[in-house]
């Protein structure tokens, strides 16, 4: 049990010089996503009236929460691990020009942001880098629209993955972080397949968001 105890605390001495000589920090974030879709519009004919899914420009409001990990003081490596909610708006016009409704749509995403950073001074840092966003879940206000437009169901309306890239500014205050990012993606979010049939033009739409976050690391 000595022998147990004593190991225990030399792996806890070893830990902590380790990321004090490193400089290896971890910590919370917690912030909020103002978001949008951009891309072609969606139009199909029901019976005899044309619907348009059109963009609306503008942001969606959500969370975003989770883990991150800094390896490296001046210039360092931080990888993340978040929980955020995006999503956009869309306008359904229908043939005679009305507007019917606008269509709110949100995502529950799980993020894996994998930054490259630079600290200038002992506040402010610079960093950026590409992220992996794997879809986990929505709201389904979309994919109700658009299944009661065109009276057929969906299989899927979303893409389950997406890549793309997060850049911006932080400042670093004692224990405490704030960040402000801009993120874009690679390829589209959207991915509408009915089930028995194709749709009548491609839905193509890729993401965009503005977040804002207040950490906390150890």
């Amino acid at each position: 049990m000595k022998k147990i105890i004593i190991v225990a605390i030399a792996s806890l001495i070893s830990t902590t010089t380790f990321a004090q000589t490193k400089g290896f920090t971890a910590g919370l974030r917690l912030g909020t996503n103002l978001s949008q879709v951009r891309g072609n519009d969606l139009s199909f004919t029901s019976g005899n009236t044309v619907f348009n899914f059109r963009n609306n420009e503008n942001r969606a409001f959500g969370f975003v929460g989770g883990l991150f990990m800094r390896f490296g003081k001046t210039v360092f490596l931080q990888p993340e691990i978040l929980v955020s909610q995006k999503g956009g708006k869309y306008d359904l016009i229908t043939d005679n020009g009305n507007t019917t409704k606008t269509i709110d749509f949100r995502m529950t995403n799980l993020d894996l942001p994998l930054l490259v950073g630079v600290k200038i001074g002992d506040v402010l840092r610079i960093n950026a880098g590409p992220i992996a966003t794997f879809n986990i879940g929505d709201n389904g206000r979309l994919g109700d629209a658009i299944e009661d437009a065109r009276g057929e169901s969906a299989e899927r309306v979303y893409k389950k993955a997406v890549f793309g890239y997060q850049a911006g500014v932080g400042f670093d205050i004692g224990q405490l972080n704030f960040d402000v990012r801009y993120e874009g993606n690679v390829n589209d979010i959207i991915d509408v397949k009915y089930k028995n049939a194709e749709t009548a033009s491609k839905f193509a739409a890729k993401g965009n968001s503005f977040q804002a976050t207040i950490g906390f690391h150890f």
